[in-house]
């Protein structure tokens, strides 16, 4: 089994995230890609616009009958309920290593990730250890040419050695200290550059963004719970 985890505020869910899904599957073909809405972000304090329970209710509405993604709840708060989650950070080290303990033996687990947090990595918690708990897909964004080695090892926490695959294309071999090895993919020229003013516009009914950027499952999810008013 190959296993994507997909982590994010998904605040709302939208198309650019499920292209970035199904851009992931084929490059790497990929069984299943586990879309999980975070609690709680540490490096994001303000925190989401909606609550954690309406961004899985979305999420499950965005990814329904796409065959092969599934709603994770692995990124749930830590505490509390879905209603009012405590602020203790969900931090991303620690989902990988529950879900490791919850798949089946063998299984090969990536993390699928934008190239803005790929960026931001050397700030997780134990962020060094993080690409080797799980094999990297990074979706590049307009402008970040991530296959040029120097930008990506500038992305990586420090002690990682970064080499081409040789006759792969856009895959890379990350080495650590300690000798353990791990993989990592660019997802080269995505051009989902989506927007808040951009989705809050849609949302809102103005007719020039256009095409439509979220499902319409989620756009009356949203109308119904009166969200991002």
């Amino acid at each position: 089994m190959r296993i994507a985890f997909f982590g994010g505020s998904f605040d709302p869910p939208h198309h650019g995230h499920l292209a970035i899904a199904r851009a992931a599957q084929q490059a790497l073909d990929l069984d299943q890609v586990l879309f999980a809405p975070v609690a709680f972000q540490p490096l994001k304090p303000a925190g989401s616009s909606a609550s954690f329970a309406d961004r899985v209710a979305m999420t499950r509405l965005a990814i329904a009958n796409q065959p092969n993604f599934q709603l994770s709840l692995a990124d749930s708060p830590n505490t509390n309920t879905l209603d009012n989650p405590s602020n203790t950070p969900n931090y991303t080290s620690d989902t990988l290593i529950r879900l490791q303990q919850s798949l089946p033996p063998k299984t090969q687990l990536y993390l699928l990730l934008g190239a803005d947090s790929l960026c931001s990595l050397p700030q997780w918690h134990r962020a060094a250890e993080i690409p080797f708990m799980a094999n990297l897909i990074v979706a590049s964004r307009p402008g970040q040419n991530l296959s040029d080695l120097s930008d990506l090892s500038a992305c990586l926490p420090p002690g990682i050695d970064v080499h081409p695959i040789p006759a792969r294309p856009n895959q890379f071999r990350l080495t650590n200290q300690n000798r353990q090895q791990s993989q990592l993919t660019i997802l080269p020229n995505l051009h989902y550059e989506i927007s808040a003013t951009q989705l809050r516009h849609q949302i809102h009914g103005d007719p020039s963004t256009q095409p439509p950027l979220i499902s319409e499952a989620v756009l009356q999810y949203i109308h119904h719970h009166h969200l991002y008013e």
